[in-house]
């Protein structure tokens, strides 16, 4: 009799060259009888999935095999498939050979909810916001009972009373009862709100410097201790300190584990932003050459959080130098008093121009959706048309000066989706303006501007963006309108297919060239529509029609096509265009990075 473990030795061979002998490669398997979300679901529970191009013995696959039957019998069931009828097939037994295996599944009618006691007991069963979501609960009776949509909604209640103050909240019941021969699903769900707590003392910690007095911030809370809890209260309280800029990070945390008085606190932690930030760049434009920007922006000057800024544009033909300071003020959330001075001088071949402008301004919050400036402006311009030079050196410049003084009320209107890439969303933003002659002003005007924008998303991949523009102007004395008090219309974001400023009034130079002179009124409209090939990338063609105009206006029709690109600083649009009004007409190409709005 051989030793014991010279048995065992050959016994162990013998498996192992038995199993190679039996050993297949699994190249392929195939699931039918299903639409695309549930075959993925199916796919990617199956255990024969994760074999493909693997050689694994005779013995392991005919396990796996065994497997996918259950297998894709769990992966149907959260779509209410409980019993579905399931055909495994192989292609290729020999060894070595490439195995093909195919799941063909036929559903048969899905499990229905027969029942559903859905309900909140404690104070929370008073509350209106939660009586809405227990009404909209998914599913309900009748409804297949769909795993997805039930674990949603249960999520959502419960996220709720979270953010309503309920922070007691708990299961009382929390069951589901399949029987799969009655094809009936019968839910048990209810919770126990307990009670609501309210909103207690904020207290501000300033880490590792403390940078803004805390009474400034005390102004951003809007709501009264004591009243009812939301958590909404607090996300648009951190939406205000975010748009400070005086912070790099925001941690705000609410205490429930320290209620007093059924008041829960509330501790914010903010560290400081770098204090002062600089920018520099290139900049290039068909309109005013290659050119230079430099900036420096002190985002807090003292504690009670006043910030300076000062910038430089300086191009070929056109430069701007800026300088603002604001102070928050905040009787409306996130409100500013600013005062800004600025200069700016075009020699361009349009016109030389330079102005100095000083505003005062008031911006506030009104809602989440609606912000407006309130300001008033004293203007001092000097400007001459190059159309108007008869090229003889020795001939001096003829300008024209004006100056005025006018108040100015501007709204901004956004309710998007998602300010960067809005699939959603409408915007409508209105200026009117106006001075009196002699009260700091050379001549009476009224004026009124307004631009309104459109996005529809068509389907997951096509969007649909629609854009109108209108302004006028009232006066008698146009000659008197410096040409940043006048409309003009060409170019990007007006009418494209045009050059900047090209459509519109317009007179003729020495050199033969028209010359835009500036209109009363301005009215375009845009017309586009994109189509995204992936994620990232996608085109588009688009038509704008308008005319910059003192009487009857001249439309002029420019139509093109573009690139979209979703790139991480926001979108990127290059466009070429060509105007249909004249045939002689050059294309226009025109270049823009960063949202709309």
């Amino acid at each position: 009799m051989p030793p014991l473990p010279r048995v065992l030795a050959t016994a162990a061979l013998l498996l192992v060259a038995a199993g190679t002998a039996q050993a297949a490669k699994v190249v392929q398997v195939d699931i039918h009888g299903l639409d695309e979300i549930k075959a993925a679901n199916v796919r990617g529970a199956l255990s024969l999935v994760d074999t493909i191009d693997k050689e694994v013995s005779g013995r392991r696959l005919g396990y796996l095999l065994r497997e996918a039957e259950d297998e894709t019998r769990e992966a149907l069931e959260p779509f209410g498939n409980y019993s579905p009828q399931i055909e495994i097939e192989r292609s290729g037994s020999g060894s070595g050979e490439a195995v093909k295996v195919s799941i063909t599944v036929t559903l048969t009618d899905p499990v229905r909810v027969r029942r559903a006691d859905i309900a909140i007991i404690g104070e929370g069963n008073e509350d209106h916001y939660l009586q809405e979501d227990l009404a909209a609960f998914k599913p309900q009776v009748g409804d297949v009972f769909e795993h997805a949509l039930y674990e949603a909604s249960k999520t959502k209640v419960t996220r709720r009373l979270a953010e309503r103050g309920y922070f007691d909240a708990d299961f009382v019941s929390r069951r589901v009862e399949v029987t799969r021969a009655e094809r009936a699903a019968d839910i048990d769900l209810v919770w126990n709100s307990g009670g609501r707590y309210d909103m207690g003392a904020i207290t501000f910690t300033q880490t590792p410097e403390h940078i803004i007095r805390d009474s400034l911030l005390d102004k951003l809370v809007y709501w009264e201790q004591g009243s009812y809890w939301h958590q909404g209260k607090l996300d648009r309280f951190r939406e205000s300190l975010t748009r400070l800029d005086y912070f790099s990070s925001i941690d705000i945390e609410p205490h429930p584990e320290a209620v007093v008085d059924n008041e829960v606190p509330v501790t914010v932690t903010l560290t400081p932003a770098k204090r002062t930030v600089y920018t520099a760049g290139l900049s290039y434009g068909t309109d005013s050459g290659a050119g230079v920007r430099l900036g420096a922006e002190r985002r807090y000057v003292n504690d009670r959080g006043h910030k300076a800024l000062a910038q430089i544009d300086w191009a070929e033909t056109r430069k701007t130098a800026t300088a603002q300071y604001r102070i928050p003020a905040f009787a409306w959330l996130d409100g500013w008093f600013t005062f800004s001075a600025q200069y700016y001088d075009e020699q361009s071949d349009y016109m030389d121009t330079r102005k100095v402008e000083l505003v005062a301004s008031r911006s506030g919050q009104i809602n989440r959706r609606l912000n407006a400036i309130a300001s008033v402006h004293a203007l001092r311009e000097r400007w001459a048309y190059v159309a108007d030079d008869d090229g003889d050196e020795a001939t001096p410049v003829s300008y024209q000066y004006a100056t005025f003084l006018y108040p100015s009320l501007r709204g901004e209107y956004i309710d998007a989706d998602d300010r960067i890439f809005p699939r959603k969303a409408v915007g409508l933003t209105v200026e009117v303006r106006g001075g009196l002659e002699g009260v700091g002003s050379d001549a009476n005007f009224a004026q009124a501007w307004a631009v309104a924008r459109w996005y529809q998303g068509m389907g997951p991949s096509n969007r649909l963006i629609l854009r109108a523009e209108a302004g006028g102007t009232f006066t008698n004395a146009l000659i008197n309108m410096p040409p940043s008090l006048r409309f003009f219309a060409g170019g990007d974001r007006s009418i494209r297919g045009y050059g900047f400023r090209e459509v519109g009034p317009t007179t003729i130079g020495s050199d033969g060239k028209k010359y835009a002179l500036g209109a009363k009124n301005v009215l375009t409209g845009t017309a586009e529509f994109e189509h995204y090939f992936n994620d990232s990338w996608g085109g588009a063609v688009f038509v704008d029609a308008g005319d910059a105009f003192d009487d009857t206006p001249d439309i002029h029709t420019g139509v093109g096509f573009g690139v979209r690109w979703k790139s991480p600083v926001g979108p990127v649009r290059f466009d070429i265009a060509r105007g249909l009004n004249d045939p002689d007409s050059d294309y226009e190409i025109y270049l823009n990075i960063g949202a709309d709005w």
